[in-house]
């Protein structure tokens, strides 16, 4: 087998000409005009705005970063411009049912002129009515009304008394009603004169007071009825003279709103509602007589002008008059009162009250017509507001309910709106994993979002995306009034790019990365006295990122230097490796080394992962460990049993564990103590290994070399230390410029490998050796003397079976 030798720097990092750019600052360049790298996103949202079908909404997933808000922003306000201002919408009083409000559609702008119109109208009507109350043709009318039926009622007084004095009784009206007494020639007889009576005419006067009391019951009962067709006669009265003094007011509202049917019959309904409640227009009760009620009641006296104001007024809920394009609406409180709208509530003598005029909308009113962009996540915090949106966008309506009346957590009037009909394109945006937790698991919801726009990671480091790329730089920098970037500047954000993408053939499509170090650069650039941003200021705004977060980078590498967390970068030892692994914070990821020991033993075969006996170990941890056993026994040893009992440990580890970069290094270390080969510390290894022996690619390759190094050039490079990495990670590489500088001086090595033995000839610098044709590996060899020892840990527990069965048998 050849020697594998370490790589070049050229391989270490692929780096951006600047001599590809035709600029010399991006001040000369043109605005990016469209979304960089999201081809596929651009043609699903395309799909979900431009075809007008229900259940057509969009979806937008992918990771934060990539610029999803402000692209789709820009995209909806652009198509909102070719779309018509939508139509006003109000509520107004149901005089025939009052909790249930009346919604009315009226066309953009013209809304919050039929409000004023209707504020004229009762101003007007406030004026109007009580002068044709006061009129002498009014007053006449209700005189002669009244006159009349005095009269009548006198007439028929009179009557029962003519009757009376016929049968020789007087009546006489008292503070309790009316009384009888017997009359002699017209006057009335004393109690000593009547007594003087006879028997006979006592009883006979008696009987004739009966009559006449009969008679004046019969009249006196009427007078409720004759009181009532009075009120009738005025209130027709009163109606009449209402509605002629409305016509001529209400008759120019309803040639300007003819257009409108729903306008025409609120007007009508208003003109019937004033003439049957006039008595709300004329003055009643003086300023004496309130104050008097006020005390007597408790209750304090409405103001008749608020009241009217308020009985006839227009809730305008949604006013586009000030509006030329379709709403676009980013609702960043997706609360249930503010999605769907509510219904207030005010106290009044210690009980809640509410009307038509205290309905608010929510955000699918203000988008109705138009488009509304949630966050979904923010959504689904919100009780009550998914399952709200889902209802609205399958009936099709906005029907503004109470959630504490529902659910009975108030008990007072609530009100029961007509609903509004709904037009509008919801846009949602989140992670991936929130959408297919909503597919799995949400029935309805692919009932309402069948379009999903998926934002890619990354794109493809072509000629023509870092030239857009730099476009898109360019563009933020001018709009945001930053300096411009040299060609230099430009080149260094191109390959920071590739390194956040963790790929050197690729560039991260997170673009808030991107411009918050061009943001960061020109801080730099300020300070430094600089009018462009060039490779230094730029890299000054990296390295500035990558301080901030490495605070507990710097304390493990700290602890590492003192001894307190142990690991080898020199020496040679057997059964001990020094594997990588990658922490996360945040968006900060970064490189540690971890000590990866084994022991041996005769047994029946099994590796022992003790992160996974203790729980700490991940499945997919576990899956690498198992893959080892099977191994061995299908490389070394077919013909025999496994007969070894191994236990691998990640030394000094406390948490949780996951993942499979660390199966090479684990049977690196297994290899090791089986062939007594001591492993050089001063190298560590990350990859993946599957049953064939073959090294797989695995993640954060660039931060598991730095991490590496960075204790490596604490401790002072010897030119022997480096890191063993699998070949398929090679266009991964995107490693700091100090690392790339210690290779090139040869302080420090990079090795690729794609199989098992490449890993151990560097470890132990001895040949691994390959199988002749007979099957056998050259004597001497590593491999060779890892098959003698699993045979040997064959024999001696064939050997100790064959000794355990006598004494079985003995006993």
């Amino acid at each position: 087998m050849s020697t594998v030798s370490p790589l070049s720097p050229d391989v270490l990092y692929q780096r951006c000409n600047p001599d590809i750019f035709s600029f010399t600052t991006t001040a000369e360049v043109e605005d990016l005009d469209r979304m960089l790298g999201q081809e596929r996103a651009l043609e699903a949202i395309e799909l979900g705005i431009e075809l007008d079908l229900q259940g057509f909404n969009l979806f937008i997933l992918g990771p934060p970063g990539t610029g999803r808000h402000s692209f789709i922003r820009q995209f909806l306000q652009e198509k909102a411009s070719s779309r018509g201002v939508p139509a006003d919408w109000c509520y107004v009083n149901n005089f025939d049912e009052p909790r249930k409000p009346a919604a009315i559609e009226i066309p953009a702008g013209r809304g919050r002129h039929f409000r004023e119109d209707m504020l004229s109208l009762i101003e007007e009507a406030s004026s109007a009515l009580p002068a044709a109350f006061e009129s002498d043709d009014y007053n006449n009318r209700r005189q002669a009304i009244e006159q009349q039926a005095s009269q009548e009622q006198e007439e028929a007084l009179q009557e029962v008394q003519k009757r009376a004095e016929e049968l020789g009784l007087g009546i006489i009206q008292t503070s309790t009603g009316f009384t009888f007494t017997p009359l002699d020639n017209g006057e009335a007889i004393s109690p000593e004169d009547y007594n003087k009576l006879s028997e006979e005419e006592q009883q006979k006067l008696q009987q004739d007071t009966e009559i006449v009391g009969k008679e004046l019951r019969n009249i006196l009962r009427t007078i409720p009825r004759r009181i009532r067709k009075v009120q009738e006669k005025i209130h027709q009265l009163d109606r009449e003279v209402a509605l002629f003094a409305m016509e001529s007011l209400i008759e120019e509202l309803l040639q300007k709103y003819a257009d409108l049917p729903k306008v025409i019959a609120f007007l009508k309904s208003v003109e019937e509602d004033i003439a049957d409640n006039v008595d709300l227009f004329i003055p009643t009760d003086d300023k004496n007589t309130a104050v008097l009620k006020e005390a007597i009641t408790g209750q304090h006296s409405i103001d008749k002008e608020s009241e009217i104001a308020h009985r006839y007024s227009v809730n305008l809920i949604i006013d586009h008059k000030d509006d030329t394009v379709a709403p676009v609406i980013f609702e960043d409180h997706p609360t249930y009162p503010y999605l769907v709208g509510q219904i207030e509530h005010i106290e009044k003598l210690g009980a809640l009250t509410t009307d038509f005029t205290l309905i608010r909308s929510g955000a699918l009113h203000k988008a109705n017509g138009g488009y509304l962009v949630i966050d979904v996540r923010k959504i689904l915090m919100q009780p009550f507001a998914w399952d709200g949106l889902k209802r609205a966008l399958k009936s099709r309506e906005i029907d503004i309910k109470s959630i504490a009346q529902a659910y009975s957590l108030v008990s007072t009037v609530s009100l029961e709106p007509e609903p509004i009909p709904l037009d509008v394109k919801v846009v949602l945006i989140g992670d991936r994993i929130l959408y297919y937790l909503l597919q799995e698991y949400d029935q309805e919801f692919l009932e309402h979002f069948k379009v999903a726009a998926d934002f890619e990671d990354d794109m493809e480091r072509s000629d023509v995306n870092i030239q857009q790329l730099a476009r898109l730089i360019a563009s933020v920098a001018r709009k945001e009034e930053l300096k411009p970037l040299d060609r230099a500047g430009i080149a260094r954000v191109i390959e920071e790019s590739s390194r956040h993408a963790d790929d050197a053939q690729m560039l991260s499509t997170q673009m808030r990365r991107v411009t918050d170090i061009v943001r960061e650069a020109h801080y730099w650039a300020s300070r430094n006295g600089g009018e462009v941003i060039g490779a230094v200021e730029v890299q000054s705004a990296i390295d500035g990122q990558r301080r901030r977060m490495s605070r507990i980078r710097d304390r493990l590498l700290r602890e590492t230097l003192r001894n307190t967390i142990l690991i080898d970068t020199e020496g040679k030892v057997i059964g001990q490796v020094n594997g990588l692994s990658v922490l996360q914070h945040g968006d900060f990821a970064f490189g540690r080394p971890t000590r990866i020991t084994t022991r041996l033993s005769l047994g029946s075969g099994k590796v022992i992962d003790i992160e996974r006996e203790v729980e700490l170990g991940g499945p997919i941890h576990s899956k690498g460990v198992l893959i080892l056993s099977n191994f061995l026994a299908s490389h070394y040893v077919t013909d025999r049993p496994l007969s070894l009992s191994a236990s691998l440990v990640f030394e000094q580890s406390y948490g949780p564990i996951e993942g499979d970069s660390a199966s090479a290094a684990e049977l690196c270390a297994l290899l090791s103590s089986l062939a007594m080969a001591p492993i050089n510390q001063s190298v560590a290894i990350t990859g993946s290994v599957n049953q064939h022996g073959q090294i797989q690619a695995i993640g954060g390759v660039n931060q598991k070399i730095e991490g590496f190094f960075d204790l490596c050039q604490a401790r002072g490079l010897s030119g022997e230390q480096g890191v063993v990495i699998p070949a398929s990670n090679l266009k991964h590489l995107m490693l700091r410029q100090e690392v790339v500088d210690a290779v090139a001086d040869k302080q420090f090595n990079v090795y690729a490998v794609s199989n098992i033995d490449e890993c151990m000839q560097i470890l132990t610098g001895l040949e691994t050796g390959e199988r002749d044709q007979q099957g056998n590996f050259p004597k001497g060899s590593l491999n060779y003397r890892i098959t003698a020892r699993l045979i040997e840990f064959a024999e001696n527990r064939q050997e100790f079976a064959s000794k355990k069965k006598p004494e079985d048998a003995g006993q």
